[in-house]
């Protein structure tokens, strides 16, 4: 029996890998159809939800299931739960993909209103960040999930740079307003894919060393960050 729940434990922690490829797929072809204002990407994202939907639903009745049925004991019931609460936050993030995926499509019907640089910069942090937050779940990787919490600051200096920008546009052209307010919208977006990623990092880091993190200045993590590295070399 415990061996058959270990082999259980392994199957859903590489379906949560494959759940958060899904996540990252999903940015970064929302922001793709955006910069390259392909429609057909936008439709190829939406299919994409329906598979992360699916996955929500399933990996959750897995993880109820396990903790009815198998009784686990507290470091696994930890895993467990954290597992629960990091499958619904890439459904969050796959809904959040869908909000770019709104936004882009309403710009299609637009001519560009700009050259897109911080938001696919955004893109390709915060998919990184998803994919170092599930990794350091799997792995119990304390000093991953930390690193995931220090790109949160770069990504939310991004969405500042990029509605300062576009409040600019605003300001002097009212006929961009439309089309900034949903680059900002985008931007906002992306921004919460990072938050949802810094929380699967905070649950790593509470579930593996059992120090609570949620609300910790920036700066702090920064510097915990900074000595790690120090001590590594």
């Amino acid at each position: 029996m415990e061996r058959h729940f270990h082999r259980d434990l392994a199957a859903l922690k590489n379906d949560l890998l494959r759940m958060g490829a899904l996540g990252q797929r999903m940015v970064q072809t929302a922001v793709k159809g955006l910069t390259d204002r392909d429609g057909a990407l936008f439709a190829e994202v939406r299919r994409d939800e329906e598979q992360m939907n699916s996955l929500h639903m399933s990996l959750d009745e897995r993880c109820f299931t396990l903790i009815a049925l198998q009784q686990p004991a507290a470091s696994d019931l930890r895993f467990l739960l954290a597992a629960l609460k990091s499958i619904s936050e890439l459904e969050r993030v796959g809904d959040q993909s869908i909000n770019v995926v709104k936004s882009g499509e309403v710009l299609l019907r637009e001519a560009p209103l700009k050259p897109l640089i911080d938001i696919p910069r955004m893109a390709d942090l915060t998919q990184r960040m998803v994919h170092d937050s599930l990794r350091s779940f799997v792995d119990k990787d304390v000093e991953l999930a930390r690193s995931v919490l220090v790109t949160d600051d770069e990504v939310d200096a991004l969405r500042d740079q990029v509605f300062r920008e576009l409040l600019t546009y605003m300001l002097g052209d009212p006929t961009s307003i439309t089309r900034a307010l949903h680059l900002i919208l985008i931007s906002r977006s992306l921004e919460r894919i990072a938050d949802h990623a810094t929380n699967i990092a905070e649950d790593v880091i509470f579930m593996a060393a059992g120090t609570d993190v949620r609300h910790r200045a920036v700066d702090q993590l920064v510097e915990a960050a900074r000595e790690a590295g120090e001590a590594a070399r």
